[in-house]
């Protein structure tokens, strides 16, 4: 595999609208979009992301012949080459991925992952925006207890010099890459496969917010169309689709 190129970018609003702008000119991708500086950042459910200086903002467009639920697992091919690039410079030991798509060092997010669809040139095909944020140099402040965030260098290992974002963004390009190509070879088995070996808190209390409830119980897994299977006190096994988890003990 080559590696992706990435037209970089000292400022932009937002990595993802920039890929919704090139595709609406025309452009089909694969091509990668990197930001020095980012200043109207989204995560998911309308939240904001906060752009540090020094930190990776990085969106993936590729135009596929799929359906939008097939393209929303990529958020797994997402979250992996994250958690890989990461490896490069933290201990392997300490970061992990949480469902749906959020990666962890020593328990603590460090990313931000938002994929965006909508349809393509042709019948049957849609334009992707695969959305990274990564915390490289600097974590924002903790405004909300339930989500706090760290960055690679409050976990630097000894070995380790920290990278500037665009050496980081050119790290996570190609490993997100190579996880697309499996997917479009494979399928989403291989993918699943490498999710499960990192995830926190499988076999483990959590609990699931829903838009207008919750859901307690025990993680088991992840299904093979990429929901997470939570299974509640009576062993009622819960397909999970769409919700905040947070990992208990």
């Amino acid at each position: 595999m080559s590696l992706p190129a990435i037209r970089l970018y000292e400022r932009l609003d937002s990595t993802n609208s920039e890929a919704r702008r090139l595709a609406e000119a025309g452009e089909t991708g694969p091509v990668w979009i990197q930001a020095l500086e980012q200043t109207s950042g989204r995560g998911r459910r309308g939240r904001a992301w906060t752009g540090l200086t020094g930190n990776v903002f990085l969106t993936g467009l590729v135009t596929l012949t799929a359906t939008p639920q097939e393209a929303a697992n990529l958020s797994f091919a997402c979250a992996l080459a994250v958690a890989e690039t990461a490896d490069r410079w933290v201990d392997p030991a300490q970061v992990a991925v949480k469902w749906p798509n959020d990666v962890l060092i020593h328990g603590i997010k460090t990313s931000g992952i938002l994929l965006e669809s909508w349809p393509g040139p042709a019948a049957g095909t849609l334009h992707l925006a695969l959305g990274m944020g990564l915390n490289v140099a600097a974590a924002p402040p903790v405004t909300d207890l339930e989500r706090p965030a760290t960055c690679l260098a409050a976990h630097l290992r000894p070995d380790a010099t920290l990278p500037s974002a665009h050496e980081a963004g050119a790290a996570l390009a190609a490993r997100a890459m190579a996880w697309i190509e499996t997917w479009q070879h494979q399928g989403f088995a291989p993918l699943r496969t490498a999710w499960t070996s990192r995830a926190a808190g499988l076999g483990r209390p959590a609990t699931a917010r829903l838009q207008s409830s919750e859901i307690h119980g025990i993680l088991r897994g992840l299904a093979d169309t990429g929901e997470l299977l939570l299974e509640d006190s009576g062993g009622t096994l819960h397909r999970i689709a769409a919700a905040d988890i947070f990992l208990h003990g």
